[in-house]
């Protein structure tokens, strides 16, 4: 086993030693940052701005369902979690915390 392990080591320092070994020439980094460069014209049709939401939009970003909060609960306690996945959250839910 000891074997096994040290071999494992030794191919991994040399693949390490392989691959980060520098270029000796170094204008391929300058070639590579240049062709990564795009206009600015070019990014913005990439990236857009997030429009603005409702004032409905934003009230459901806050504020949770009564179900979703009755998930979240039985999801934070263990056993009611692990009997939702056996036999339903809605069991689960009534055995642990009473009717919903």
């Amino acid at each position: 086993m000891r074997s096994l392990l040290a071999l494992l080591m030794v191919t991994l320092a040399l693949a390490v030693l392989c691959c980060c070994e520098k270029d000796p020439k170094g204008s391929s980094e300058s070639a590579i940052t240049d062709s990564i460069k795009i206009k600015k014209e070019v990014a913005n049709t990439f990236v857009k701005r997030q429009k603005r939401s409702s004032l409905y939009e934003r009230y459901f970003e806050y504020y949770k369902s009564p179900m979703e909060q009755m998930h979240e609960r039985c999801e934070n306690y263990p056993p009611c979690d692990y009997l939702s996945d056996q036999i339903g959250f809605a069991m689960a839910y009534n055995r642990f915390f009473g009717r919903y």
